[in-house]
């Protein structure tokens, strides 16, 4: 009987996770013969990816995807050359990963940021993770609940709230566009968004 080969880790420094590191995406497989690899972005705006040339890896929380595959002992850090589009996910490459065996290896691995590298962003824009727990009052300071999730709809992204109704049944769930005509102001060091929206809309 053979065996399939093992796919063998690069030597890749272990490193803590950074304070504020951020999870951006899960390499998906290797790519090309020269140690490139495909990474499948949490974000539909990668340019932390592309703004950091350190990575964090952390093994994967789900079935290991090739059964010869050693698993990492992480978190390790991966040292990045270059990453780039490329159709509908981002392809990097490292100094560790020299060839597509090595990058075979990391298949499945999580990769996490530091938050204090992430491009700055201009007047009025914020990244998605920013937002995530901020709590939600209306103009008359009613809670609305907190930003647990944020979606895209094409055209503009809406904020997906959890908040418990005044008699405390069961969580209301409520989606409030964030556009400047309901978007009052952001505050993130108070961790709050103030709308013009009502409860029971």
């Amino acid at each position: 009987m053979i065996l399939g080969a093992l796919a063998v880790l690069p030597q890749l420094e272990s490193a803590a996770l950074p304070a504020d590191a951020i999870e951006v995406g899960r390499i998906a497989d290797a790519w090309g013969i020269k140690g490139w690899f495909k990474v499948i972005t949490h974000s539909a705006s990668p340019e932390a990816l592309f703004s950091s040339k350190r990575w964090y890896l952390l093994p994967s929380d789900r079935a290991p995807l090739a059964p010869h595959a050693q698993a990492l002992a992480g978190p390790v850090i991966l040292k990045i050359k270059e990453a780039k589009d490329h159709s509908d996910t981002v392809v990097a490459s490292a100094h560790d990963v020299p060839d597509r065996t090595a990058a075979e290896a990391l298949k499945g691995a999580r990769v996490f940021i530091s938050r204090s590298s992430f491009p700055s962003t201009a007047d009025g824009e914020y990244y998605w993770v920013d937002l995530l727990g901020l709590d939600v009052v209306n103009r008359e300071g009613v809670a609305l609940g907190q930003v647990k999730d944020l979606m895209s709809t094409g055209p503009q992204t809406v904020l997906v709230l959890s908040g418990a109704p005044a008699d405390g049944d069961k969580p209301v769930e409520r989606m409030i566009p964030f556009v400047a005509a309901f978007i009052d102001d952001v505050d993130l060091p108070a961790r709050k968004i103030t709308v013009d929206w009502q409860a029971d809309y």
